[in-house]
């Protein structure tokens, strides 16, 4: 097997900053363009000035050598250049580092795309980072009594460990509580020193045995689709297939869709 040439992240990160140093106009920046600049876009001192950093340190950052170049630093960085948000993210993919602000979490989808769900046929709900509710249809609040169709808290943690209707609307509750655990251990690792996901698993210790059993099992899993079947108190049994899915431009929404086992059944027909 070919080994990685350890060099590569940093002559990516090289190519990347100086292509887009080069393409920026120094006029956007409040800098004059004027006749003796031998380059296109803006000087390395420039950008090394307008991201707080030593000009000397960024030069060795865009000539490639191996040095440590810190998430913070990439922040500044990102905002001298007003990076988007596209741009910030393949930044920080090329270096390696985790980005501390996300800028995929600070500002809510716009309401069409959260309405996005009213026109999916069967139940649907979007969630954000902390797992709350955002936005769902009229079947997803038939579906999930005690949770979507009353008022106050949605968050579907605190539904699932601490309302007692989902144990019985939920079958097979305690595997599927201990996976559900382990999917959000793992989609908020990025956030292990937010307050507010700090404040929430530590309410559901105190509030849920059940819960602090399984956050202390340490369990991390990708959240996956598949067969998901509900004992409802007026519908009776009923199976879907579960789908979800990260809205573009907004990672940390998700979308889920529960879709009819039955209409899967029939479309399958219909394409044989």
């Amino acid at each position: 097997m070919k080994e990685q040439d350890p060099t590569a992240p940093a002559l990516s990160l090289s190519a990347f900053l100086r292509a887009l140093r080069e393409r920026q106009s120094p006029a956007e920046f409040g800098l004059a363009a004027g006749p003796r600049r031998r380059t296109p876009g803006l000087r390395r001192e420039e950008v090394a000035q307008l991201s707080g950093l030593s000009v000397t340190w960024y030069t060795w950052i865009e000539q490639g050598r191996d040095v440590s170049v810190s998430a913070s630093a990439l922040a500044r960085l990102a905002r001298g250049l007003r990076l988007s948000p596209a741009e910030r993210g393949y930044l920080f993919e090329v270096a390696g580092k985790r980005d501390p602000e996300r800028p995929g979490h600070r500002d809510d989808p716009p309401e069409e795309i959260l309405a996005c769900v009213d026109a999916i046929d069967g139940p649907a709900y979007i969630l954000d980072r902390t797992w709350r509710a955002r936005r769902w249809n009229a079947k997803a609040s038939l579906l999930f009594a005690g949770w979507l169709d009353a008022d106050g808290e949605k968050n579907l943690l605190r539904y699932i460990f601490l309302r007692p209707e989902a144990k019985t609307l939920i079958l097979d509750w305690t595997s599927r509580a201990r996976r559900v655990v382990a999917e959000f251990r793992a989609a908020v690792t990025a956030y292990s020193d937010d307050p507010e996901i700090r404040r929430l698993v530590e309410e559901l210790r105190l509030g849920s045995t059940d819960f602090e059993r399984c956050w202390d099992t340490q369990g991390v899993l990708a959240r996956e689709g598949g067969e998901r079947a509900f004992n409802h108190p007026t519908m009776g049994l009923l199976h879907y297939q579960q789908v979800s899915l990260s809205l573009a431009g907004w990672p940390d929404y998700r979308l889920t869709m529960l879709l009819s086992a039955h209409r899967l059944d029939q479309s399958a027909s219909y394409s044989a």
